[in-house]
């Protein structure tokens, strides 16, 4: 048993040293793409950072220490450019300073002094480090830190993954924060829905709904018919069930304007398209994190159709 569990360990333990490497190299991979494109956005600009110096790019894992640190650098030489860059490779030993009566030895973390203090030592003829810029490996990626050494001010700091699972929970705590913020300050929530069910009945409607609620559940406001009734105006009200896909289950209760112009000016109740008044009974269900979902509508004049629904589309600007 005991030359099992050794052989089970050996077959083991190469696998692991790999699966971390390889974790880590896309986890590079995510922050190279990731700087990239916010300094092609302009979220940052290249020539404020730099020259940057490399403060550290310490790995995290015995299997990782002999290609962490060049794997590092190569990355951020693509990020900022060769001649942005400057590696400080004092920055991680023991410093020992000698002055006249005085004998200073550090062994704890670099202070932003004390990087000015060996940059100037180090940078000859050359222009000031603007920024200092950590990279380290950690266990489920890399820790990235950019500070300004002018005045300490932390210009990024950010931990990046594979599949930058931080990154996206990070923005669901900010959106949720954002939402109870909101809820706080008792701000609607407008929402946009054209839904459009064609087989086997017709239903073409525009709705504008305010979400509200203490669970942000309920959907109400008016609603515009363009068909089943035709030009038809009324109110409507859905509940969402977050634990069925986020479906919209409700009804629409539309008045018939040419029904209703008629039977104001005969005085008398007439029927010219539709009934005066149409019952739509509408479920959507959104289709993953988009902003297009499935639609069944059936109403009170007998059709029944399925569709599609366009919600909060972007390329209708006149629309709240």
């Amino acid at each position: 048993m005991l030359l099992v569990r050794l052989v089970l360990l050996a077959v083991l333990l190469p696998m692991t040293a790999f699966a971390q490497r390889e974790t880590t190299r896309e986890a590079l991979s995510r922050f190279e793409e990731t700087l990239a494109m916010r300094l092609e956005d302009g979220a940052f600009v290249a020539k404020d950072l730099a020259p940057a110096i490399v403060v550290s790019v310490t790995p995290a894992f015995e299997e990782s220490r002999a290609w962490y640190p060049t794997e590092a650098l190569a990355t951020l030489v693509r990020v900022f450019g060769a001649a942005s860059l400057r590696s400080c490779e004092a920055c991680m030993a023991p410093r020992l300073y000698v002055e006249e009566g005085k004998l200073e030895q550090f062994t704890t973390h670099l202070s932003t002094t004390e990087i000015t203090r060996l940059d100037e030592l180090s940078r000859g003829s050359a222009s000031p480090a603007r920024t200092a810029i950590w990279l380290d490996e950690t266990a489920e990626g890399v820790s990235l830190r950019i500070i300004d050494l002018k005045n300490s001010r932390i210009v990024l700091a950010e931990n990046f993954d594979p599949k930058l699972t931080e990154s996206a929970r990070t923005r669901k705590t900010f959106s949720l924060a954002r939402e109870l913020d909101r809820r706080a300050r008792s701000d609607s929530l407008t929402h946009t829905f054209i839904d459009v069910t064609m087989y086997p009945g017709q239903h073409v409607s525009l709705d504008w709904s305010e979400q509200w609620g203490e669970t942000n559940a309920n959907l109400s406001g008016v609603s515009l018919s363009l068909f089943d009734p035709v030009l038809g105006v009324g109110a409507s009200y859905y509940r969402v069930v977050p634990r069925a896909l986020n479906i919209m289950v409700g009804a629409k209760v539309l008045l018939s304007v040419p029904t209703a112009v008629v039977t104001g000016i005969s005085g008398q109740p007439q029927q010219v398209i539709d009934p005066l008044l149409t019952g739509v009974f509408m479920v959507r269900v959104p289709i993953g994190s988009s902003n297009y979902g499935v639609t069944l509508s059936a109403s009170t004049n007998g059709r029944i159709g399925v569709g599609v629904s366009l919600m909060n589309l972007s390329w209708m600007p006149f629309l709240p």
